[in-house]
């Protein structure tokens, strides 16, 4: 049964429906283990908490978006997260938390902001493609600040659909937002993957937590598709 269509409302006369379905994009997600008081101290407030996959230690994901065709636009977005949980939740229970969430589009950034709650910002976000590879090259306030570049590595069968839920603020208030997206089945190798980390606060950030480090996992795919429910409060 197809799920039902509700009417969020609009923004800058665009009417926001959910289930909102993204139908073409290209992303890499790369995974790796980092301290867990260091990503601990970037989620805000206190109604999550991050998963430790082992003691002291957090499980990072960066995902690379270049949404092809999408109801809120044809732009790029970068995601610095952590598997987190509600505080005090059981230890089956584990979501996302993307703490930065840059984009290079101002509607999806308010859009994110006031339907789901997401930290999107607008930055500067630049994807450039060769036959062989694909570069991500994100800036805040002009600084060069995270750039990776990896292997458009072959898909080794069908993209394999997971379900998820990203957890967020909206309005002061916990919420989650349910999705389903496709994750791509090309995995190129981490040793061939290069990350870059420049200069300013966000790079800090990202250094005290390790990077730039061989990723634990990578995926890249292309041609993917996603679906993202209508939130609710957790």
């Amino acid at each position: 049964m197809a799920d039902t269509e509700t009417v969020w409302g609009e923004i800058d006369g665009r009417v926001i429906t959910f289930p909102m379905r993204v139908e073409e994009m290209n992303a890499a997600t790369l995974l790796f283990t980092v301290p867990a008081d260091e990503a601990a101290a970037l989620l805000p407030g206190e109604a999550f908490e991050v998963v430790e996959v082992a003691p002291g230690r957090a499980q990072m994901v960066i995902a690379l978006c270049d949404y092809v065709r999408n109801p809120w636009g044809d732009y790029d977005e970068v995601n610095l997260g952590f598997l987190a949980r509600p505080a005090g939740a059981s230890e089956d229970v584990i979501g996302s938390f993307v703490y930065r969430m840059p984009v290079n589009q101002e509607f999806t950034r308010e859009a994110g902001n006031r339907v789901m709650g997401f930290p999107k910002t607008v930055e500067r976000i630049d994807v450039d493609y060769s036959d062989s590879t694909v570069a991500f090259r994100l800036a805040f306030d002009g600084r060069p600040t995270l750039g990776v570049t990896l292997p458009r590595a072959a898909a080794t069968g069908a993209p394999e659909s997971i379900d998820a839920v990203s957890y967020s603020y909206l309005d002061g208030v916990p919420y989650g937002t349910t999705l389903s997206m496709e994750m791509g089945t090309g995995f190129p190798d981490p040793t061939e993957v290069v990350i870059e980390v420049g200069d300013g606060p966000v790079a800090d950030e990202l250094r005290r937590l390790g990077l730039p480090a061989v990723p634990d996992m990578v995926t890249w795919g292309e041609g993917l598709a996603a679906t993202f429910h209508l939130g609710h409060p957790v």
